[in-house]
């Protein structure tokens, strides 16, 4: 769901994003006492996949957080909670 005032139904593929997002966040946290350390690369690496099979239909704001790494402003998109973002230079 997005925050634009209208309910918005995540695709599988958001849904995947937003898993994927959520799973490294949590291995970002668990970074400095797990032992194996988490593999941050296979989760960054599955992001760019996942991004790249987005379709251009996708919301303009989450294809931009995604390209530009900004990791979790695009969480809080998909979380429906786009508002706690806060805006950047580049917009």
């Amino acid at each position: 769901m997005y925050d634009s005032g209208v309910k918005r139904i995540m695709t599988a593929l958001e849904n995947e994003v937003l898993t994927t997002l959520t799973a490294l966040e949590t291995a970002v946290e668990q970074i400095r006492t797990a032992n194996p350390k988490p593999d941050l690369q296979v989760l960054l690496r599955r992001l760019d996949e996942l991004t790249a099979r987005l379709p251009p239909s996708t919301e303009p704001n989450l294809l931009h957080y995604l390209h530009k790494k900004s990791y979790q402003k695009a969480r809080l998109l998909l979380q429906g909670r786009d508002a706690e973002n806060a805006r950047g230079r580049c917009e």
